[in-house]
């Protein structure tokens, strides 16, 4: 199942990739979010064999995300979004890494995603929950040689970019949180299933090819930021934190929370997204009382404390911040300072 918005100039590459497949798909699913662009006609002309589910309005990969797992026949369903071009073997690994036995069951697995322009650079394969309310990449831009992790590893959280799921665990943790709209959502549902006692795989030897999102909501140029990210950033990391975190580890986390935001704020200012900030803030407190209520599902649901997944560092960094002194010296200090007091406060969370 492909997610797509505005992708008529991806929508070939990605799609040949999944006809290349060196084991036939069942079904070829593609969620269209009121594209605008070609698309819907690309898909008619090139791919009569896809199922086009053309959405009325553009809702985020959440919902459609959610719309093509409903739809789908098959209980594992590969979830691709429309940047990410396949390795041949791919859904092969994926699915012989999410039927092997573990201690915990499997809920989904991510590939291994590498720049497209740089293939032999991770992108994203994974990582941890940092307790700011933030994924701790692994290995990210690292050259793929120095990589660490072979074959099928756990890892907490799953970055979005193609994933092969367990349908019904999927589904019954919820699916994916629509309301987030972009970012987060992908940490949220990682989150929620491993609070519920399943796994989270990454497959190492599943290579993706990933480009660039779309601009100005997925995409980050060089040296800017957008605002509708500084936006999105600004509500859905508070959401995150509302909804999943128990009291207690949220008043035991409060210094490193409010640094974090602190400095995210002077980030957004020099960037001149303030005012994005600001608005996310008040969106955020205008969701609660829907947030409140999908924290009591998320309480009952867990299996296991936040202390034992939440982790204090290293915080995740793009390239190009660290490459000019200023921002490098104050990402080090701010995240010795985060893993300093996640040392001393981690036995107190909940």
């Amino acid at each position: 199942m492909v997610v797509n918005y505005e992708g008529e100039a991806y929508l070939p590459e990605c799609l040949d990739a999944l006809r290349a497949q060196t084991r036939a798909l069942d079904e070829l699913i593609v969620v269209d979010n009121a594209s605008t662009d070609g698309s819907r006609a690309l898909l008619a002309e090139r791919y009569p064999e896809a199922r086009v589910l053309a959405l009325d309005t553009n809702d985020g990969p959440a919902a459609a995300r959610n719309a093509g797992l409903r739809a789908a026949r098959n209980g594992r369903v590969l979830l691709v979004d429309n940047d990410a071009v396949l390795d041949p073997d791919v859904l092969d690994r994926l699915l012989e890494a999410l039927s092997a036995a573990g201690p915990e069951p499997a809920a989904l697995v991510q590939t291994r995603n590498v720049l497209y322009d740089e293939p032999d650079r991770v992108h994203y394969d994974g990582g941890a929950f940092h307790y700011v309310g933030l994924l701790a990449l692994r290995n990210f831009y690292r050259p793929l040689a120095e990589a660490e992790g072979r074959g099928v590893v756990p890892v907490d959280g799953a970055v979005s970019v193609c994933l092969l799921v367990d349908r019904d665990a999927v589904l019954g943790a919820g699916g994916f949180d629509e309301r987030f709209f972009i970012l987060f959502e992908d940490l949220d549902l990682s989150l929620r299933l491993r609070l519920a006692g399943y796994a989270v795989l990454s497959a190492e030897d599943a290579r993706v090819r990933h480009k660039a999102g779309t601009p100005g909501i997925s995409f980050r140029e060089a040296g800017r930021y957008p605002g509708s990210r500084v936006f999105f950033h600004s509500r859905n990391r508070w959401m995150f934190l509302a909804k999943n975190y128990r009291l207690r580890t949220l008043l035991v986390a409060a210094p490193g929370l409010l640094l974090y935001e602190l400095v995210w704020a002077l980030f957004s200012a020099r960037q001149g997204g303030l005012g994005p900030w600001l608005r996310g803030k008040g969106a955020f407190l205008a969701t609660l009382p829907g947030t409140l209520g999908l924290r009591r599902q998320v309480q009952a649901a867990r299996r296991r404390p936040d202390r034992e997944l939440l982790v204090g560092g290293p915080l995740t960094f793009a390239p190009h911040l660290l490459g000019k002194p200023g921002p490098a010296r104050l990402a080090r200090w701010l995240d010795a300072a985060l893993s300093a007091w996640w040392r001393c406060a981690r036995g107190l969370a909940g």
